[in-house]
């Protein structure tokens, strides 16, 4: 692929990223606004989705009496001129249920097709009143499901409700639905807005415990930071080029925890989710995992330790960093910015199989650099090196495996799981990941810490680095006595080391 070839498929990437940004210019919170949404044909009805959130039910102790609602504001109904000459009911329901009590809502007549609205034969064997949605009181509360009733009077285009508001007693997944049942009103449209609080605040429940993990994650990278800054301010003339990259992690992963927490604090406190905040937070978390997965590539190829620079490698390792960057950007624009409902299933699959393509191919290359970097230590007989790298091979591949392991248990919690009711502990399945690469983090901060032997051991023209035990300290635990040995070594194999490590790179280039 050649120069103006990779600047085109980057362009294009890039202009296929403002298109779906300028795209979700609306937002969609725990403040959900509606403005001439149409009404589609479902089964015998036609309906409206109004929104899925998990509230909690407000305590004795919370301050308010109705600290945790749904509420309607200026909802207002349109319908067609047709529709309103032809003398047609003029209902339109507005529906609110529990994801326990799902099966409360429509009915089937002989064990036949489910329907929304009840039919003459759901009359006959019901009870229900024809015309309208089924509705069948809830074991625990005969008050729910709720469905408030809207009327068209006369030949009215339009009609509203002004302010309603429903208090949450018992803790679940609540979804709202708009059902007209008469088949004249097809064309009808809604707009306004329905508001959902917890007792904390807008959160939506499942979001809520993020919140506070974002505040230990962003402590936890804080405690990180200053461990390493400290020590790279005392070796600061021992740092290596590997070490700096370390440092622009940790300062991206601390930016990234502590832009979140605000996010959500203002999501909390708002209601709504402004979309310039939520695609600068996600743009910095794409920045930072892009260049967590190139540290890790780097480190495995052996960059600054086996080879000075990574050579002709270096325009493949940027391409796969713009790609990773720009399909982990979309993907997490279209999950996060202005929304708090699941995206299709289809649009979501469309995305996230780019991403776990290069997550993919990303894994098989580091692997097979770091086999290759693993070989050449052995070939220099350097094992220092050759034991630092033994142990993040080790921290990698129980990475990997966790991570295949969480993957399963992800597709089986959402399987198992198609309506939401473990919303309370939904939080965790993205938390994990965090959780994840801060862990793997801090095993690459312990290997390459900044110490007065960092250059000691980092790229030289020797292989005879045998060293005596109590000489053979890794980069965080090295002492500076030994550096005479190290000398008389480089002066003994200086001529058969370069010979080594030139067909070493040599051979690693071709390889590429």
């Amino acid at each position: 692929m050649g120069f103006a070839s990779k600047t085109k498929y980057v362009a294009l990437l890039l202009k296929m990223l403002l298109i779906l940004t300028l795209s979700l210019t609306t937002t969609n919170a725990s403040i959900h606004t509606y403005s001439q949404e149409p009404f589609n044909e479902v089964g015998n009805a036609l309906l409206l989705f109004g929104g899925s959130e998990g509230l909690v039910s407000a305590s004795a102790s919370a301050p308010a009496p109705h600290s945790s609602y749904i509420r309607l504001k200026n909802i207002t109904f349109w319908t067609t001129k047709a529709a309103a000459e032809e003398h047609s009911t003029g209902l339109v329901q507005i529906v609110i249920f529990e994801a326990a009590d799902r099966n409360n809502i429509g009915g089937s007549a002989y064990g036949g097709q489910r329907s929304i609205c009840c039919t003459p034969d759901l009359a006959k064997l019901e009870g229900c009143k024809q015309g309208e949605v089924i509705r069948i009181p809830s074991a625990t509360d005969g008050n729910w499901p709720i469905v408030l009733n809207v009327q068209f009077s006369g030949n009215s285009l339009s009609t509203n409700i002004r302010e309603e508001e429903f208090p949450i007693t018992k803790t679940g997944m609540y979804n709202l639905f708009f059902i007209a049942c008469d088949p004249k009103l097809k064309g009808l449209i809604m707009s306004g807005k329905t508001i959902w609080k917890n007792p904390d605040g807008y959160l939506p429940g499942r979001m809520a415990p993020l919140m506070k993990f974002y505040v230990l994650m962003s402590i936890a990278y804080l405690v990180l930071s200053v461990i390493w800054f400290v020590q790279y301010m005392r070796f600061w003339k021992d740092i290596l080029q590997l070490q700096h990259c370390i440092m622009a992690v940790i300062a991206l992963g601390l930016f990234e925890m502590i832009l979140w927490y605000a996010e959500y604090a203002n999501f909390n406190s708002t209601g709504i989710r402004p979309v310039v905040i939520t695609t600068w937070v996600v743009t910095i978390g794409a920045v930072r995992k892009t260049l967590s997965r190139l540290l890790i590539l780097s480190i495995s190829m052996g960059y600054g330790v086996v080879r000075p620079t990574l050579g002709g490698l270096t325009s493949k390792v940027v391409l796969l960093g713009i790609t990773y960057f720009l399909a982990s950007e979309l993907l997490d624009i279209t999950e996060y910015v202005g929304t708090i409902n699941d995206i299709s299933g289809r649009a979501r699959l469309f995305l996230v199989l780019p991403d776990a393509f290069l997550d993919a191919f990303l894994i098989l290359w580091i692997f097979a650099s770091l086999s290759r970097t693993l070989e050449q230590l052995q070939v220099k007989r350097s094992s220092v090196k050759l034991d630092i790298y033994r142990k993040f091979s080790n921290a990698l591949a129980a990475t990997v495996i966790v991570s295949v392991a969480w993957i399963a248990y992800e597709v089986y919690f959402k399987a198992t799981d198609p309506f939401s009711e473990r919303w309370q502990s939904a939080w965790i399945i993205t938390a994990f990941w965090d959780i994840l690469a801060f862990a793997l983090l801090c095993v690459i901060c312990y290997l390459w810490a900044p110490s007065q032997n960092s250059r000691r051991y980092a790229y030289s023209e020797e292989v005879g680095e045998e060293v005596d035990e109590e000489e053979a300290q890794s980069l965080t635990r090295g002492k500076s006595d030994g550096d005479i040995s190290l000398v008389e070594n480089k002066e003994r194999n200086g001529r058969s080391t370069g010979v080594v490590d030139e067909n070493v790179e040599v051979e690693e280039d071709k390889r590429a």
